[in-house]
């Protein structure tokens, strides 16, 4: 287009500067040349602009094809991206709602835990509660030494074999001890029944002057307790050995009253008061090492009465096998005559067997005459 605007510029320029030469000079012009020559130069210029139109439509025909091109190129990677976009967005959207899932599911196991939690807390509480209630109902010393005396008996039932021990077993004095355990050499009596009241009141006391005065108290009720055991349960003459078992049932207690026991700068320990006395104080752990040695040394008499009943039975397998010796060569004798008869037998049969291929074997001989008579009597019937 902007070659055709300058052809016409250029056209119309030269026609005035014409008209104008032409006025200027005074020159008579020829209308029907000037026409000529006007259309001869506006068909030019027709085919020129025809030509310039062709080559621009030529040139923006191209130019749009390349750009067709390149936008479908670009439209066709725009569409790759947008589907790997779309299919990248699905992927996400899906791990997304996976990950929902999952946080919702761990929500819900949060809050089911938070419940459950909930739950024992409550069941903690209640225990609580029971442990208190427990604990008011220990306070009562009969009910807290029938505690001890349980848990005494649970631990010699988890230790010894049955049998070798008894609860509550009554002397001819009248006096039942906890436990007595049966060994091969005597009994050992065990007493679960410990004073702590004023331990606890020792335990519990705000000043040094409280607690020293409740230690002795405690003292006091504990060597009492151990002339007790010495008097009521160490009695040879019912099979008694000459000492006796103070159960402690706690170890806090046992380590007060017996590990720091000059605490006070006594003169005389409890410990070797009790030694004294010939009363063994003991702990649950000194009490289970206690019975792990009885329990090893009812193993070692069931191995030694395991041992004698063996030696009878090798005794009396000694004997049939005595009776079976005798038996045996008995036996031996029959097989030894036995195969002499059968060695003879063979023999005789060997012998038989030899004189018979011989008969066999030998050739066919004539018939006697006597034999020959005996034939014809028989044909004709009569006797020789």
């Amino acid at each position: 287009m902007e070659y055709v605007i300058l052809a016409l510029l250029v056209l119309v320029l030269g026609l005035l500067l014409y008209s104008q030469l032409k006025r200027s000079t005074g020159i008579p012009g020829d209308i029907g040349q000037t026409a000529l020559f006007v259309q001869q130069q506006i068909d030019s210029l027709r085919t020129e602009v025809n030509q310039n139109l062709k080559n621009a439509s030529d040139t923006l025909a191209l130019g749009l094809k390349a750009t067709t091109d390149i936008v479908n190129h670009q439209l066709q990677i725009v569409t790759t991206q947008l589907s790997s976009v779309t299919q990248q967005l699905q992927t996400n959207t899906g791990q997304v709602g996976s990950r929902l899932d999952n946080a919702a599911r761990v929500i819900q196991d949060v809050q089911n835990k938070l419940g459950e939690l909930s739950k024992a807390t409550q069941e903690i509480k209640e225990l609580g509660q029971s442990v208190s209630k427990l604990e008011d109902l220990l306070k009562a010393p009969k009910l807290r030494g029938g505690l001890g005396e349980l848990l005494l008996e649970d631990l010699m039932k988890q230790v010894l074999p049955p049998g070798t021990y008894q609860t509550q077993y009554a002397f001819r004095s009248g006096y039942k001890v906890d436990a007595i355990i049966q060994t091969a050499g005597g009994k050992i009596a065990v007493d679960a029944k410990f004073p702590f009241e004023n331990f606890k009141k020792f335990i519990q006391a705000q000043s040094e002057q409280e607690q020293k005065a409740a230690y002795r108290i405690f003292i006091s009720d504990v060597k009492k307790h151990i002339d007790n055991i010495a008097q009521k349960y160490i009695v040879p003459d019912e099979g008694t050995f000459d000492f006796a078992l103070m159960y402690i049932p706690a170890e806090n207690i046992y380590y007060e009253t017996i590990i720091k026991d000059t605490i006070l700068g006594e003169d005389e320990s409890i410990h070797a008061y009790a030694i004294k006395r010939h009363v063994v104080p003991v702990s649950p752990n000194s009490f289970y090492a206690h019975l792990m040695v009885l329990h090893l040394g009812f193993k070692g008499l069931q191995i030694e009465k395991s041992a004698k009943e063996i030696r009878n039975a090798l005794a009396r397998l000694d004997t049939e096998l005595k009776k079976f010796g005798d038996v045996f060569a008995t036996l031996g004798v029959h097989i030894t005559n036995a195969k002499n008869s059968y060695d003879k037998a063979d023999k005789q049969l060997s012998s038989f067997a030899d004189k018979l291929m011989v008969i066999q074997s030998a050739p066919e001989a004539e018939p006697p005459k006597q034999l020959d008579a005996f034939s014809d009597a028989a044909s004709r019937g009569v006797s020789p």
